[in-house]
C-alpha cells in the first residue's frame, strides 16, 4: 500500500512541476559540477531577461560561436540614462612637466 501511495505522490508532484512549465530529468556529470550544475538550471527556470541571457551566453559558449557586434551599442541603447542630457566632457589640460 505504501508503494501505490508513493507513485502517486510522484506523479502528483511531477504533474504540479509540468503545469509551471518545468520537467525533471537526470544527467551525469562530474561530482565537482554539481553545484555549478544545479544552480544553472535554477537560475534558467527563473525565467525572466537574466534567464535569457545567461541562455544565450551557454547557447554561444557550446556553439563557439563568435560574439555578435553591436553588442555595447545594443547595451547602452537599453540604459536607463538614455537622453537624460548629461554632459560627460572635461577640461583639456595639459600634462606636468616631467624632470628626466
Amino acid at each position: 500500500m505504501a508503494i501505490s501511495s508513493q507513485r502517486r505522490a510522484i506523479q502528483n508532484y511531477r504533474s504540479r512541476l509540468s503545469e509551471r512549465g518545468l520537467a525533471r530529468f537526470e544527467v551525469l556529470g562530474l561530482e565537482t559540477d554539481r553545484d555549478l550544475i544545479r544552480t544553472l538550471a535554477r537560475r534558467l527556470a527563473e525565467g525572466g531577461p537574466e534567464a535569457s541571457r545567461l541562455r544565450a551566453a551557454v547557447s554561444q559558449g557550446i556553439a563557439g560561436e563568435p560574439p555578435r557586434k553591436g553588442g555595447i551599442l545594443a547595451a547602452f541603447r537599453r540604459s536607463p540614462l538614455v537622453g537624460a542630457d548629461l554632459d560627460v566632457s572635461r577640461p583639456r589640460e595639459e600634462g606636468r612637466t616631467v624632470d628626466l
